[in-house]
C-alpha cells in the first residue's frame, strides 16, 4: 500500500511533499508513458493498455478492460478480477489499493477516490483508505465512491451517486448522500 510520508514531518502548507520522491518519479513516469503510448488508444488495444499497466504494477485479468481516457494514480495499487472494466474517463484515484471484482462496471467518469484529509489536524494531512468493489457490481456514470468504502456484490450506484459508507450487496443506491432505494435481483453467473 502506498503511504504518505510520516505525518509528523509533512506539513503541506510549508510546501512539504506528503509522498516520496520514489512514488513521485514513479507516478511521472506512468504518466508519462500513458499520456505517450495508452491514451490515446482506440477501445480494440484493449491488450496494449492492459499491457502497459502490468508493467507499473497493477495485477489485471487478462480479461479486464481499461479505456485510454482513464486515469489511474498509481498502478500497482489497482487490482482488477476477470471481465471488469473502467469506463472512459474514469478517475482512479488510487493512493491505497482499489481492488475490483469479477464483471464490475465503472462507468464513464466515476472517481473512486482513496484519499482524504484530516480536518480535525491544524496540517491538514493526507489519510488514505482502500476502496474494494464486489462481484457484478454496477458503479455508474459520474459516480463519486469515498475512501474506505466497501461495494457489495450486486450492488449498484446510480448515476451522479455519491458514496462514503459501504453499499449492501444486491442493493441500488442513488443520491449525495447514497441512500438505498430498492433490491436489485440476484443472478448466479456461470463462470
Amino acid at each position: 500500500m502506498t503511504e504518505p510520508l510520516d505525518a509528523t514531518k509533512a506539513d503541506p502548507f510549508a510546501g512539504a511533499p506528503t509522498f516520496s520522491m520514489r512514488n513521485r518519479l514513479e507516478r511521472a513516469a506512468f504518466a508519462f508513458v500513458w499520456l505517450l503510448l495508452a491514451s490515446w488508444t482506440p477501445p480494440p488495444l484493449r491488450r496494449w493498455r492492459l499491457w502497459i499497466l502490468r508493467r507499473f504494477g497493477a495485477q489485471l485479468a487478462s480479461t479486464a478492460n481499461v479505456y485510454g481516457s482513464a486515469r489511474i494514480w498509481l498502478p500497482r495499487n489497482l487490482t482488477m478480477a476477470p471481465h471488469s472494466t473502467l469506463g472512459p474517463g474514469v478517475q482512479c484515484y488510487c493512493m491505497a489499493p482499489i481492488r475490483i471484482g469479477c464483471h464490475v462496471v465503472v462507468s464513464q467518469r466515476a472517481h473512486l477516490c482513496c484519499g482524504t484529509h484530516d480536518i480535525l489536524d491544524a496540517r491538514f494531512q493526507l489519510r488514505v483508505r482502500p476502496i474494494e468493489i464486489g462481484d457484478d457490481a454496477w458503479i455508474c456514470a459520474e459516480t463519486f465512491v469515498g475512501p474506505g468504502v466497501k461495494v457489495g456484490a450486486g450492488a449498484v450506484l446510480a448515476a451522479r451517486a455519491a458514496t462514503f459508507i459501504d453499499l449492501d450487496d444486491w442493493t441500488v443506491y442513488r443520491g449525495n448522500p447514497a441512500t438505498a432505494v430498492k433490491a436489485r435481483q440476484q443472478f448466479q453467473r456461470t463462470r
